[in-house]
């Protein structure tokens, strides 16, 4: 029978719970919606329409989140709880379903559908009860969840609605089902879908009870295997434990012969092998000769891949993968050269010197993907244990080969790339010197007969392409750094950066972010306005993330409007990068007294560095700030010392260096400075303060001095000039001495540059002053 309330009732949604009519049972609750609604219904007539949640997860559930199909049920009881929440008795009453929902701020109400059950019954409506009470007592027998009182009870309801409501209330049924069942308002059917879920139900009971008789006979079976499996066990001990050992001892042996081991490791591993079958195999040292065997096994000892000497292949895929570095390329086309007129040369050992981000590792990767060979890397920053290389003693506990030899192993052959990532980054402590181990890895002369502690017998290293790389060439040991052909990669000019961020970095960048060639174009303004404005680096790192990030914001257009092509130029480049980090151009706007360009080298590149002098009145005293390292302190005490020498010749006041106190600062103090080559720079901001005259802004230097003004060579020259050429400058003094270096510096840059050889200081004074 079906009729409309006409008023309102408050709404509580429930979570994870559904009541049907007649049922009695005790709700918490807590929500502030929930509690009004209650506290309206207890002031009207202690009606209220219980609905269900679909998603219990919903803290604040609106018309949408509820089922239409709910109880009206009548409280019977509600008590406050001392921690907020209120426990109330709950009568559902009859089905009913949402017409209207009301939202009246503090608490949800709805008008009513209300379905009551005519519980009249006829011949198939009692054929339908007596089958559904006696699946559910089947059921009951089956689960042992339920108690027969629960079942008498069922069984004296004679209400055919009311019975098939109260049996739906104890089956484990998921909430969608126990809402179908709500849901069906016609008897006969609803009698049906229940008959349909206890069927179900006892089905799936049979199955468990089928799967759990299944495991027991699988237990005992595998209590009885394990009962003779011992007793075979204490038979071999008495027998000296050689039977059990049989098929694997035959299957390691077969193993050895194919390994291609030389006979004096075969005889090694066959003597190892025989007393491996002589151990007992509870004995801690079986398991130690069994791993000490499986190493020797899975060493490639012959296995070698065939080098592939097809130079001009070599060729492209190196200048495919990498642009510049000519010299590294030229190397290895050199290697690949010999070894196909020889057909037997040792693998050179090169280490790849230079600042982070210019490619030395990914070039190592490509120079294996040139020979054909196999390529191992491992990274030995933080490394200070001598066993990581040699590998530890089998006499440890959980002893290990080194570093070296697993390198190997994963490799599988005898002749891979084996690359030695960040070999400046060992460091040594009470266990040892690891760079004292790799004397004998990287030794040409030695390798052949390389000796891991752990496996004791010698290996041929001596086919493997070694390749290391560094940041800081002086933190290597001299004996180690003598045993490398060390090939320099300083960094890249601005049209090399340009280069690659147009044909390797963009591509790369725009597939990882999703992005296809049609969606992102950027302009060859924009590539030299990021190089210049955005980056100040000798690598491509900083250069690749901030085309990663033009790539994300390019991807957050697409998605969130109709744009379908970006093109970035050199006007709208801050809408993707913001503002500009760095300025390009002269690293002063003008000629300014006793403020000099020096020229730095640094383990991440070259760098320009400011050095400031200043003047007050004093008594001579020579301050030094910027926290600067004592061979730099030298250089401005030999140049203060020069300045007084030459007081005569610059026109200097008599007695200056009484008179006045001379403060020298190079700016950035938190960063440590040191290195012998800021002596010239630090003359000249002197001689400039003494004299009031400016010194040029697009002059940069570098070099030593001496007492009597000879400028002596310096180091990184290449290194110095590209970061002299990032920042703008436009003539580098430099010493006479490093005229043999010039050639180094990329033609692109040495055509934007007037390079002045000097010798000494006086020539320095009259290029850098500007009168």
């Amino acid at each position: 029978m079906t009729k409309k309330i006409e008023n309102t009732v408050p709404l509580l949604p429930l979570r994870g719970l559904l009541v049907y009519p007649t049922m009695v049972l005790h709700l918490d609750v807590g929500r502030e919606h929930s509690v009004q609604a209650l506290e309206q219904a207890m002031m009207n007539d202690h009606l209220i329409f219980l609905t269900t949640q679909k998603d219990e997860s919903i803290n604040e559930p609106n018309e949408d989140d509820l089922f239409r199909m709910g109880t009206l049920t009548q409280v019977k009881q509600m008590l406050k709880l001392p921690n907020g929440t209120i426990r109330v008795l709950v009568e559902g009453l009859h089905r009913a379903e949402i017409e209207n929902f009301y939202d009246k701020e503090t608490y949800y109400a709805v008008s009513l559908k209300s379905y009551e059950d005519n519980e009249q019954t006829d011949v198939e409506t009692e054929a339908l009860m007596r089958t559904m009470l006696e699946y559910f007592e089947q059921y009951i027998k089956l689960s042992k969840k339920i108690s027969a009182e629960n079942f008498e009870t069922v069984a004296d309801i004679e209400e055919p609605g009311r019975m098939a409501d109260i049996i739906a209330s104890h089956l484990p049924l998921k909430l969608p089902h126990k809402q179908e069942v709500l849901e069906t308002v016609d008897i006969k059917q609803r009698l049906n879908k229940v008959i349909e879920i206890i069927h179900n139900e006892k089905e799936v009971l049979n199955l468990e009870k089928k799967i759990g008789q299944r495991v027991k006979k699988s237990m005992e079976r595998t209590q009885k295997e394990y009962y003779l499996r011992e007793q075979m066990r204490a038979i071999q001990k008495e027998l000296g434990d050689k039977e059990g050992k049989t098929g694997e001892v035959a299957e390691f042996s077969e193993k050895i012969e194919n390994a291609g081991m030389p006979k004096h490791v075969k005889n090694t591993a066959l003597k190892e092998l025989d007393r491996y079958e002589k151990v007992p195999t509870t004995s801690a040292e079986s398991s130690v000769i069994r791993n000490y065997l499986d190493w020797l096994i899975s060493l490639p000892w012959t296995n070698a891949t065939e080098d592939d000497l097809d130079i001009i292949k070599a060729e492209k895929i190196l200048n495919r993968e990498h642009y510049g570095l000519e010299k590294v390329k030229e190397r290895v086309l050199e290697y690949l050269a010999v070894q196909k007129l020889t057909q037997a040369l040792r693998g050179p050992i090169l280490c790849l010197a230079g600042p982070p981000g210019v490619g030395k590792t990914s070039l190592a990767r490509s120079i294996a993907e040139s020979l054909g060979r196999k390529f191992v890397r491992i990274s030995l920053g933080g490394v200070r244990d001598e066993s990581e290389i040699r590998g530890h003693r089998r006499t440890y506990v959980g002893a290990m080969p080194g570093r070296i030899i697993q390198g190997m192993k994963k490799a599988g052959t005898i002749n891979p790339v084996f690359l030695l990532d960040e070999i400046d980054k060992m460091s040594n402590d009470f266990r040892g010197d690891p760079s004292a181990a790799m004397l004998e890895v990287l030794d040409p002369e030695q390798n052949n007969n390389f000796s891991d502690h752990y496996i004791e017998e010698t290996y041929d290293l001596s086919k493997v392409m070694f390749i290391t790389t560094a940041n800081d060439l002086s933190s290597i040991p001299g004996p180690l750094r003598d045993r490398m052909e060390i090939i320099s990669i300083p960094g890249y000019t601005e049209l090399e950066k340009i280069h690659i961020a147009k044909d390797h970095l963009l591509q790369k960048e725009m597939q990882e972010h999703g992005l296809s060639k049609g969606q992102l174009q950027v302009r060859d303004e924009a590539f030299q306005a990021i190089v210049r404005y955005y980056t100040r680096e000798a690598g491509v790192r900083s250069l690749e993330r901030e085309i990663a990030s033009i790539c994300r914001k390019t991807a957050k257009i697409i998605v969130s409007s109709e744009r379908k092509r970006l093109i970035v130029t050199e006007k709208n480049l801050e809408e993707f990068l913001g503002k500009k980090r760095f300025r390009y151009g002269l690293a002063e706007v003008e000629d300014q007294i006793g403020v000099a360009t020096g020229l730095a080298y640094t383990t991440v590149g070259g760098d320009t560095l400011q050095i400031e002098v200043s003047l007050s009145p004093g008594k001579g005293k020579l301050v030094l700030t910027g926290k600067l390292g004592d061979v730099m302190k030298e250089s401005a005490q030999t140049a203060f010392s020069f300045v007084r020498s030459k007081a005569t010749e610059l026109k200097l006041e008599e007695n200056f260096h009484e008179k006045y106190d001379i403060h020298v600062h190079v700016p950035e103090g938190a960063v440590p400075k040191d290195g012998p080559s800021a002596g010239i720079t630090i003359a000249t901001a002197l001689t400039s303060a003494l004299t009031g005259i400016p010194i040029r802004k697009e002059v940069g230097m570098t070099g030593e001095i001496t007492l009597r003004g000879r400028v002596l060579p310096i180091g990184g020259l290449k290194e110095k000039t590209l970061s002299a050429h990032r920042a703008g400058l436009t003539t580098i003094i430099l010493p006479k001495d490093n005229e043999k270096d010039i050639d180094d510096i990329p033609e692109s840059v040495r055509n934007d540059l007037k390079l002045i050889p000097v010798s000494q200081m006086d020539e320095v004074l009259k290029v850098a002053l500007s009168r």
